[in-house]
């Protein structure tokens, strides 16, 4: 667990600068440039790269894989570089935070799990890799996007704990129960049986 060691001011900074970085829509905005509609007029209209991919257009759900994994990978490490450890992983939580819950959106945002990737990588390069190959073995077998987040991210505290980023298991274990939350429904389609294939609406 970090320290709260840091002044009030720093804090509401760090926390503000990686709200409004995480807030960013990048679903929205990639399919929109690339003219292909509406994305809350399509599929499920989450935000996310799963949804994107709906579009038909594999380009488009790379580009926000990248972007909105970045926006949490860049609030970190900037965090981390200039006030340290406990700053780095207040900006983690606020950007995902920003990313579930956008202002902009009226906090109707997305599920996280590009965000919590590009977190984790930043918090120990190691340990977010492990989950990203995680995500990406879970896919592979079930093909199922939500299945695949659910796994990686209720393994994620693990992967931190052993290969030594103890530190970061508290936040880890945090964002994985938000996203766990954010994908009540897709349990419940688990569960049936009827959750959609990845790659299929």
């Amino acid at each position: 667990m970090p320290n709260l060691d840091l002044a009030f001011t720093t804090i509401i900074a760090v926390a503000s600068f990686a709200y409004l970085l995480g807030s960013i829509p990048f679903g929205l905005v990639i399919v929109k440039i690339m003219g292909l509609g509406n994305l809350r007029e399509i599929g499920s209209g989450n935000i996310g790269a799963t949804n994107v991919l709906r579009t038909g257009n594999k380009l488009a759900a790379f580009l926000t894989v990248v972007f909105d994994g970045g926006k949490g990978l860049v609030a970190v490490l900037l965090a981390g570089c200039f006030f340290g450890e406990t700053a780095a992983q207040i900006a983690g939580l606020c950007a995902f935070l920003g990313h579930l819950y956008p202002v902009w959106l009226r906090f109707k945002g997305g599920k996280g799990v590009a965000v919590f990737l590009g977190i984790l990588l930043a918090i120990n390069f190691w340990a977010g890799l492990a989950t990203c190959l995680t995500w990406l073995a879970t896919a592979i077998i079930v093909r199922i996007s939500s299945a695949s987040a659910l796994v990686c991210s209720l393994l994620a505290p693990a992967w931190l704990y052993l290969l030594d980023a103890k530190s970061g298991v508290l936040m880890a274990t945090v964002l994985a129960l938000f996203i766990w939350i954010k994908h009540s429904e897709n349990i419940k389609r688990i569960i049936k049986g009827v959750e959609p294939k990845i790659g299929k609406n």
